[in-house]
């Protein structure tokens, strides 16, 4: 058998490598370059190389597959609507999100609702379509993290400034004392923004999964629970059928309420990743989310997920 040779398998090494770092995480030939201690022109040619060898295959897919994927993935988990995109890259997430927007018309003080996490982070930083006048506000209080995308105050800043609207901001903690929640309710700002909580026209959310060895067990979930238990929308935990899990002191949380969530006549989800796949199908049953976003992998997951499982 002929072996290649060392420096050849290290080259298709470092085209992998590469690859994985600029068309599955999204870096720039620049990040890329950094993290590999290369130059930009030989990442350049690496990339390049790794199309010619058939290490990275890239497909355009017709406009028919992602409409029929679309509505598949709508029938099935009986949403309003659902725009999947090839790349889970933050411009092509960000994109759909402002499409859907702009599609429900919405009027001059309109609200609109902002979630968190990094997923939020990174389509309100591609940027939203302009909404001229509406109220955007927080779906929650603060969290206390240094990491930026906890930082939902923030987000709205953001949020109102690209869609040329006023921004109204929370200033809570996520989670609260019964004592200081009773009193935060009584608070002028507060209570100005809980009210628009009532009447969301939409929402932007992210749907998290739940980590069992993570620091989510925190939350004081029973073992029978915590088995049960798929994923969140602001908080609000749910099983696969989309059931609610209530947790300990959940009564204190400084958030829009799930009731409030199901009745927001566009809710947007955002999420990827086969990870998240199982969190969606909750999300989606839960109806706190009546539309969503994601890329080809992650709903090719959901429907194989439903396909294989009566009991999901």
């Amino acid at each position: 058998m002929k072996r290649a040779k060392p420096g050849k398998l290290l080259n298709r090494r470092m085209m992998h490598t590469a690859a994985k770092l600029h068309y599955l995480q999204g870096l720039s030939q620049v990040e890329v370059s950094r993290r590999m201690d290369i130059s930009t022109a030989t990442t350049s040619r690496l990339l390049g190389l790794a199309r010619e060898e058939g290490i990275v295959r890239i497909r355009v897919l017709d406009l028919d597959e992602f409409d029929g994927l679309s509505d598949k993935l709508a029938e099935a988990l009986r949403l309003k609507s659902v725009r999947v995109t090839e790349s889970g890259k933050a411009a092509a997430l960000s994109t759909q999100v402002g499409t859907l927007l702009d599609e429900a018309k919405l009027a001059p003080g309109s609200v609109v609702a902002i979630g968190w996490g990094r997923t939020i982070q990174s389509i309100i930083s591609a940027g939203l379509p302009k909404l001229p006048e509406v109220e955007v506000v927080p779906m929650t209080g603060g969290m206390h993290e240094a990491a930026s995308h906890f930082q939902i105050n923030e987000f709205v800043r953001m949020a109102a400034e690209q869609t040329g609207g006023a921004a109204r901001f929370l200033y809570a903690p996520f989670m609260v004392s019964p004592e200081l929640h009773s009193v935060l309710i009584r608070d002028p700002r507060t209570a100005q923004v809980i009210e628009l909580w009532a009447r969301v026209e939409a929402a932007i959310v992210g749907i998290g999964a739940y980590v069992r060895d993570g620091i989510q067990t925190e939350v004081g979930f029973s073992e029978d629970e915590v088995e049960r238990v798929v994923g969140d929308v602001i908080r609000h935990y749910f099983d696969s059928q989309g059931r609610e899990i209530r947790w300990p002191g959940q009564e204190n949380q400084m958030s829009i309420a799930r009731a409030q969530l199901e009745r927001i006549p566009l809710s947007i989800g955002v999420a990827m990743g086969r990870e998240k796949a199982m969190s969606i199908i909750g999300a989606a049953r839960s109806g706190m989310i009546n539309s969503l976003v994601t890329d080809t992998a992650t709903a090719s997951e959901i429907l194989g997920l439903l396909e294989e499982s009566e009991d999901i």
